[in-house]
Formats: C-alpha cells, structure tokens, sequence
C-alpha cells in the first residue's frame, strides 16, 4: 500500500459520520433524551424485542407463557414510539428519519429479520399441538434473536459492526 493510500484509510477512520455535523446543543438534546446522536438512533426500540425474548424465555417451564408470548404484536421503529410513553418520542422518530441511510439500512435489516423470525416462530406456536413443540421453537427462537438485540445494540452505540458478515455466521 502506497502512502497515500495509507493516509487515505487513515483519515477514513478519524471522519464523522456521513450525516454531517451534528451542534453540540442538538447532540445534548439527543444524548438526554437517550438517543446516541453520532447515529440517531435509540436503544429503547430494542426493549420492543427484550419482551419477546423474555416470553419466550419462560414458555420452557411454564408453557402457558406462550399464549402471553402470542400477543407480541411487531412494531416498526415509529410505531414502537408512537405507542410507548417515551418522553421525546417525537425527537427519536425525527432522528430515526434522519440518521445516515447506511446506518439506518444496517439497523432496518436487523430489525426487519427479528421481526420476521418472531413473526414466523409465533405461526408455528399456534399451529403446535405439544408443549414441547412449543417449547422447542421458544428455544430456537431465543437463540437467533439475542444475538441480532446485541447486533442491533451495536449498531444503535455506534460500533462498527458488518452486519452482512455478522448475520451470514
């Protein structure tokens, strides 16, 4: 690698993010209300999820909590929101709708395939004639959304996760 191309990818690294320059008054008012503000996003969306997992960790010994778990209904990032008493609800659909599309795809595609696993695991809980069964796809489905809650974690603080690469393990 030449040295240019060095000082190149160094100063890849050292750049803001593509949104622009965020004032700090606006990135005060983000970090309080809980909203990362180099990415616009915040972690509250993914309680939405932590409920679904926490259902589905009780239906193995208490099988009943799958009807509980049968509730869950899936909510986009606004809809979550909208329907939450999140004090700066409308600061975070605001940022979410501002936030730097590659973050923002990364983030929507997490949460897209959680939602569609949950969404999938639910149909099989219903059609399911056993506990077991039930308690199986519980299970399963715990296993494949906790590590797409840290992703998205990941994704929402920051870190320079590749999500493409995460999800294809």
């Amino acid at each position: 690698m030449n040295s240019t191309a060095a000082n190149d990818a160094r100063s890849d690294r050292q750049m803001p993010p593509p949104t622009g320059f965020i004032d700090e008054a606006r990135a005060a008012q983000l970090r309080a209300a809980n909203i990362n503000p180099r990415t616009g996003l915040a972690t509250d969306y993914l309680n939405h999820f932590n409920e679904a997992i926490m259902l589905l960790e009780m239906v193995p010994d208490m099988p009943e909590c799958a009807e509980d778990f049968l509730t869950w209904t899936p909510l986009s990032y606004a809809e979550h929101f909208w329907a939450s008493n999140f004090k700066a609800r409308d600061l975070a659909i605001e940022a979410y709708e501002c936030a730097d599309p590659k973050i923002r795809a990364d983030f929507d595609h997490l949460t897209t395939t959680m939602t569609s696993i949950l969404t999938a695991v639910g149909k099989a809980m219903r059609e399911a004639q056993q506990d077991r069964t039930r308690a199986t796809l519980a299970e399963q489905a715990t296993a494949w959304v906790k590590p797409l809650v840290a992703l998205a974690g990941g994704v929402i603080n920051g870190s320079d996760v590749d999500v493409a690469a995460a999800m294809s393990n």
